[in-house]
């Protein structure tokens, strides 16, 4: 029960860096990816608390759908220009 205690902690503070990192980021795709890795982590938590069925949710929409959709629109929306720009930062 102890080591469940534990795991949970570390999920929630890698939640909270995953978070605050891609508020933080200054490259947009770098935010994006930071956003599906948050997802994974509140999949994880979900796993964690005996919740599969939401788990399975979080995982499909939250980490997967939502970070596929954020990069399509960054990429459809980013001049050829910005991008050289941004990978040079």
């Amino acid at each position: 029960m102890q080591i469940e205690t534990i795991l949970n902690a570390l999920v929630m503070i890698a939640i909270i860096v995953t978070a605050v990192y891609a508020v933080m980021a200054k490259n947009v795709m770098n935010s994006v990816i930071a956003l599906g890795v948050t997802g994974g982590f509140v999949s994880l938590a979900f796993i964690i608390l005996h919740a599969p069925d939401v788990a399975i949710a979080e995982a499909a929409v939250g980490a997967v759908l939502s970070t596929a959709i954020f990069v399509i629109a960054v990429r459809k929306t980013t001049k050829k220009g910005d991008e050289d720009k941004n990978n040079e930062d």
